[in-house]
């Protein structure tokens, strides 16, 4: 599995592959293969909102950290453990390169 942690400018996306509904602030997925449903709390919403057009890792984190109250460490070390949970079950497509 790739380590998003170790560079900040892989290129993040989510994947076609799904269908997804906001509700109440929170983000639901449906992976139209597997047919499993996925949530994410308000900041997951927020990362799955901003990587609806591909996205490096670098980008998201100064999202996160624009709009929410957290450091910089914790920031980075939690979007890296939920892209890579995403990446694991298909729902988003990393590049090592980002678009540019």
């Amino acid at each position: 599995m790739t380590k998003l942690s170790s560079s900040e400018h892989f290129s993040v996306v989510a994947s076609k592959e799904q269908i997804c509904s906001e509700l109440q602030g929170e983000v639901v997925i449906l992976d139209i293969k597997s047919g499993a449903y996925y949530g994410l709390n308000q900041v997951g919403a927020s990362v799955w909102n901003f990587i609806q057009s591909p996205k490096t890792v670098k980008e998201i984190q100064d999202a996160i950290l624009a709009e929410y109250e957290v450091e910089a460490e914790v920031c980075k070390q939690d979007i890296s453990t939920l892209l890579e949970d995403l990446a694991a079950k298909g729902l988003i497509e990393i590049n090592n390169e980002a678009s540019v």
